[in-house]
């Protein structure tokens, strides 16, 4: 049995063939477009219907699977260079074209996101389903040729690595009457565990452990957050990239983060050409639709190239201030939020315009004010800013946050006292400084916002399988 991809890829025609698929299409009870999934294209099958069985071509219809044997021969008609001429097609399971939801025809992504299960029989998310696979295996296959140990970091955890408080809570007590304590709350003793755990928000402080060890480690996996925001940016499920290595400084985190990201994208711009063009052409067709200045300067592939073809410009966060402070947009309060002082923390219209207007290359900002960023990010000699860095893309901003993590035992048992984080809850994350302690880098990157960027969804449920937002857990 052959797929589609192959018998358009290869095109050895008079042979004698078996293709299964997906009908997309039955015209005229002679043309079936078959799909199954393998590449963008349909192959062209020709029925033969004063030969075929009446009963079975009234169930060839939209979405019907079925098994198809012919000769693969070079086409007659326009669209497509080889078609299958059908000796044999059998049906393989039930199909209801009355109901069936993905007729051929366009459907919102609103209607598709509802039909979660079977939207990627459409072009766009069998195309972004691809490149997800693509720039996965792409982020393994580079830190494994870098020598990283991938490790995999506990889901149910303890400690709220952002200190943000936004987690689900992991337990098994009885919801209607749990136990109490003498003071009339919740008693987690008597829970699984022993204690209060949730669902984690990063795996960054376990791979720390890991990198103090084994050098150069990262990992892969889904992370939760309780964030009650309905957001086409914002997931309660998603998946993060977090290398952690020893004995690196900012400056090599820097390096590495740019490395990383311009050889994942190029993986998927050499392997995932076809997706890529036809992504490409459905949002210079949305473009076409949109008011001149709203229209993007660049195209889809021309922002990947831009990524991969220029090298990162590094700024300090105080010169970006300075620049943002006397900019256009700021002195003629074109942005949505002025930039008035040094501390604020920046939006994406901020990034973007150090990205696509000022620099017109991809950003490295580093050097935050410490009281913008987590406890655990390495103090300055300055006392207030911390070696943090943000990597800003173009049409989308922060991409990659990372930072030097503060190795000096003394001073992150002040930060943590500062923040009101328990010394007892990470008493093993502060070993780390008290057993040969070292610098060490790392950074994080959320899976489906790489995601968006490489095939232009403007939506993160739209790249990731089954989202999971507020009200919203179906399949």
């Amino acid at each position: 049995m052959h797929t589609v991809a192959e018998l358009l890829k290869k095109g050895n025609t008079l042979q004698e063939v078996t293709i299964k698929g997906w009908v997309r299409s039955f015209r005229s009870r002679r043309f079936i477009a078959l799909n199954d999934g393998s590449t963008l294209n349909n192959i062209q099958c020709v029925v033969n219907f004063e030969e075929t069985d009446e009963a079975i071509l009234k169930r060839i219809t939209t979405g019907a699977a079925v098994s198809i044997t012919g000769e693969l021969t070079e086409s007659q008609g326009q669209g497509q260079s080889l078609e299958i001429q059908v000796k044999k097609i059998e049906i393989l399971g039930d199909s209801d074209p009355e109901t069936y939801p993905i007729q051929p025809k366009k459907h919102s992504f609103e209607f598709l996101r509802e039909n979660a299960h079977l939207r990627t029989r459409t072009n766009t998310f069998s195309a972004v389903m691809r490149l997800r696979s693509s720039l996965s295996f792409a982020i393994h296959k580079y830190f494994n040729d870098n020598g990283f140990y991938y490790m995999h970091t506990p889901i149910i955890t303890g400690s709220d690595a952002e200190g943000a408080g936004e987690m689900f809570r992991v337990t098994n007590l009885d919801a209607k009457n749990p136990p109490l304590t003498e003071d009339g709350k919740v008693d987690y003793t008597e829970d699984f565990f022993g204690k209060e755990t949730n669902l984690t928000v990063s795996g960054q402080l376990e791979a720390e452990t890991y990198a103090m060890s084994l050098g150069k480690v990262y990992t892969f996996g889904p992370t939760f957050r309780a964030e009650n925001s309905n957001t086409s940016r914002h997931l309660a499920e998603f998946w993060m990239i977090e290398p952690e290595v020893a004995f690196m400084d900012l400056a090599g985190n820097m390096d590495l983060a740019e490395d990383f990201m311009k050889s994942v994208l190029g993986y998927v711009l050499e392997h995932n050409r076809e997706d890529l063009e036809f992504l490409n052409q459905r949002l210079l067709d949305e473009e076409k639709t949109k008011p001149q200045a709203e229209r993007s300067e660049m195209s889809l592939i021309e922002k990947i190239k831009f990524v991969v073809d220029n090298n990162f410009k590094r700024v300090s966060y105080t010169e970006a201030i300075d620049i943002l402070r006397n900019s256009k947009p700021n002195k003629k309060k074109k942005f949505n939020y002025i930039i008035e002082e040094w501390g604020a923390d920046l939006q994406s219209e901020h990034e973007r315009f150090l990205v696509e207007k000022h620099f017109k290359c991809p950003v490295i900002l580093f050097d935050y004010p410490a009281n913008i960023k987590a406890f655990y990010m390495r103090l300055n000699e300055d006392g207030k800013t911390v070696r943090a860095m943000d990597i800003l893309f173009p049409g989308i901003g922060e991409m990659v946050g990372g930072s030097q993590r503060e190795e000096r035992l003394d001073v992150l048992k002040e930060k943590m006292k500062a923040l009101d984080i328990d010394e007892e809850e990470l008493w093993w994350y502060l070993d780390l400084r008290k057993y040969g302690t070292a610098v060490h880098s790392g950074f994080g990157l959320g899976f489906e916002r790489l995601v968006m960027f490489t095939t232009g969804m403007s939506n993160i449920r739209d790249v990731i399988p089954f989202p999971r937002t507020p009200q919203n857990a179906e399949f």
